[in-house]
């Protein structure tokens, strides 16, 4: 029976240690390039393309970007259009925004300009033109990085209503018209009760074209 038991042990050791052999090399790695991999939606990004998505804004989203010197554009996306009460809002020149950003800009578009333009003047919008939004830069004359190094904030410089009417805020803002000057001023305070900062031709002469509208930051500005 001895002799019987050793040779199953002389048979079967060398399968066993074979075995053993075979598990102790690591599985290989899968293998991703930076170029083509990117991190899944956080999910409060997730919430916020699904909120801009009910709002029946058209757009894209967009792969993070780090472009350096502490300028990013994360969670961003390219809005093609907005929504009015009755209809499409076409934006022009706006470039990457981040989803926050692209959400606070769709319920000013619809509900404080839109709705200010049909009230006061008689129209209502159709299109809302822009300087652009992401832009790599510091806040002028400071060595601190502008919302706009982060696509967090849009400058909005002019209104074009049903009727073919044009608004600038260049133009307008200290128009003869009392409608005119009523229409830039209800929706610069709108804008005030949804962005963090909202900077107009009142605050300096370097926003004298523009309505700057930023998201996020610290304590609200209006001016």
């Amino acid at each position: 029976m001895v002799r019987s038991l050793a040779l199953t042990l002389a048979l079967t050791l060398p399968v066993l240690l074979s075995g053993c052999v075979g598990t102790s090399e690591p599985a290989p790695r899968p293998v991703r390039t930076a170029t083509t991999w990117n991190p899944p939606v956080a999910p409060e990004n997730r919430l916020c393309l699904a909120n801009l998505s009910q709002k029946y804004a058209t757009f894209t989203p967009l792969p993070d970007q780090y472009y350096g010197a502490g300028c990013t554009a994360l969670g961003a996306v390219r809005l093609t259009s907005l929504r009015s009460d009755n209809g499409t809002l076409q934006i022009a020149n706006l470039g990457p925004v981040t989803c926050p950003l692209a959400s606070t800009l769709s319920g000013w578009a619809r509900f404080g300009v839109d709705r200010a333009a049909k009230a006061i003047l008689g129209s209502p919008l159709v299109r809302i033109e822009t300087l652009g939004s992401y832009s790599c830069r510091n806040v002028a004359g400071t060595s601190r990085l502008s919302a706009h190094a982060s696509a967090n904030a849009v400058d909005v410089s002019g209104f074009v209503l049903a009727d073919g009417r044009r608004i600038t805020v260049l133009r307008d803002w200290d128009s003869e018209s009392p409608q005119i000057r009523a229409f830039l001023a209800t929706i610069r305070d709108s804008a005030c009760k949804r962005f963090g900062t909202v900077l107009s031709p009142q605050y300096n002469a370097a926003h004298r074209d523009h309505f700057h509208l930023e998201v996020g930051g610290g304590r609200p500005f209006c001016q």
